[in-house]
């Protein structure tokens, strides 16, 4: 009865409306894939010319060239670069072929000339004799690549393997790769909302570290000192401490920022230094554990956030709980009249003091806010991963945050996207470092050329040619789920 009613009530959809979705689908994850896909070609492209065998390989070669080789090495160069203009401006080879420069048609002679230009200098290059050198360029790239998907997502053989045989340790260790990645998205997740929030409402919350360990050294302390508590309560209590431990630390330069107006990147930073300085002090001092090493007692075993599987897997509950506080952050922000306000006072304060707003409210508010989640996130490194406290128990996921609440747009689903992505590379960077012998500079310039493409959609519209969306048009790529 219900169906028959709503479908009286609500016009079907038509097949153009269909398309439509199908198009804005499209176009949410189009410049997204193809900023990832520049990222790993050009680091490709670095990891090949790294390498120390490809190097030496390229180096004989060159020594052995004749007149004759030079001669078509000039000639794959001029090749190249000729490609590569007739790619960019390929309406007027069109016009001149008599053809009408349509976009279809100008799409698909830049994919023809790319590739017949790529087939022209590789096989140029063979001829020369350079066939060996980049045969050992594309083994070390498949090499490293091949690492960073089994270090993030694992073998898919062993995966199936392990699912056949059915055997317990088989199956921890084929998952145990997507479960690390997990693992590392998790502080991802609750420090890049804790800068998103403050993006929305203005404000550049480079404080975040800082944050994140007072909340880890206030979550510690409850973690430890209380004893006797069942987990229900224990465990609430002490991510509590953590959210409230890094609030508080928000909110002094929120609340310089509100009333004289004291620059928050300037306040944020300073007091990232003291957390610092603080946590050093007690975890030599009163929170010391008998011993030379300067880390907290454990905390009780009611505190710790209870684990899915046995070990090595560290999947833990705090991951659902990340995913729970960015639906609350998506609520909050577009949903409830604080996140308007707080979105409101970001995009122009003069119109939200016209509006009655209290702006000096809403910036301590949002400081108050962003200082949680990101206390929240070392809370969940105590309490999930470590079980204790050391001074370098955070791997820079403050400062991290930042550039991933970029990436994801300020927006709670999409910092989600990006945690996941920066979680991934993470847990993955460390197994090309161990099996591909990549250094870990090489890593970190590809993660940051990944940053880099998805954080500027321009640079991408440009190489591929995409046309940028027209004012008013509402496309998805503008930002990751809204």
């Amino acid at each position: 009865m219900a169906e028959s009613v709503l479908k009286e009530i609500l016009p079907p959809i038509t097949e153009a409306q269909r398309r439509s979705l199908w198009r804005r689908i499209w176009e949410a994850v189009q410049l997204p894939a193809l900023a990832l896909f520049t990222a790993f070609v050009v680091g490709g492209l670095i990891i090949a010319l790294s390498d120390f065998k490809v190097l030496e390989a390229l180096a004989d070669t060159s020594r052995r060239l004749n007149p004759i080789g030079y001669g078509l090495l000039i000639l794959t160069a001029v090749v190249l670069v000729g490609g590569i203009a007739i790619s960019r401006r390929p309406e007027i080879i069109l016009n001149r072929l008599g053809f009408a420069a349509t976009g279809r048609q100008s799409r698909w002679f830049n994919l023809i000339a790319v590739v017949l230009t790529l087939v022209a200098v590789i096989g140029l290059l063979v001829i020369i004799g350079f066939g060996h050198v980049l045969a050992l360029a594309w083994s070390a790239v498949i090499s490293a690549y091949g690492a960073l998907l089994e270090g993030s997502l694992g073998n898919p053989a062993q995966i199936i393997a392990a699912l056949q045989s059915g055997d317990a340790r088989a199956l921890a260790l084929a998952f145990y790769p997507i479960s690390e990645s997990l693992v590392a998205s998790t502080p991802y997740i609750f420090a890049g909302l804790a800068v998103a929030l403050g993006f929305r409402c203005g404000l550049f919350n480079i404080g975040a570290e800082g944050q994140l360990f007072i909340g880890a050294l206030t979550s510690v302390f409850v973690g430890y000192s209380l004893t006797g508590l069942p987990a229900i309560v224990h465990i609430p209590l002490a991510l509590g401490a953590g959210a409230l431990g890094g609030a508080l630390w928000g909110f002094v330069p929120g609340f310089l920022k509100a009333r004289v107006g004291a620059h928050e990147v300037i306040n944020t930073i300073m007091m990232n230094y003291i957390a610092f300085r603080l946590s050093e002090w007690l975890l030599n001092g009163p929170m010391k554990r008998p011993g030379a090493v300067p880390v907290s007692p454990f905390i009780a075993e009611a505190a710790q956030l209870p684990r899915f599987f046995p070990d090595p897997i560290r999947f833990h509950l705090g991951f659902f709980i990340a995913l729970g506080m960015a639906a609350f952050v998506w609520w909050f922000l577009f949903k409830s009249r604080w996140g308007f306000e707080i979105r409101t006072v970001g995009a122009n304060p003069n119109a939200a003091r016209y509006a009655g707003m209290n702006i000096a409210f809403n910036i301590i508010l949002a400081m108050c806010l962003s200082g949680a989640l990101a206390g929240m996130a070392g809370a969940n490194e105590v309490l999930g991963v470590n079980y204790n406290l050391a001074n370098a128990f955070s791997s820079g996921y403050g400062f991290d945050s930042i550039a991933l609440a970029l990436l994801g747009r300020s927006h709670p689903f999409g910092v989600v996207l990006a945690a996941l992505l920066f979680g991934t590379l993470r847990s993955g960077g460390t197994r090309m470092q161990n099996v591909a012998q990549i250094p870990i500079d090489i890593i970190i310039v590809v993660q940051a050329l990944v940053i880099a493409f998805m954080a500027a959609p321009g640079i991408i519209r440009a190489i591929y040619r995409i046309v940028k969306p027209r004012e008013g048009e509402v496309v998805f790529t503008r930002g990751w789920g809204r």
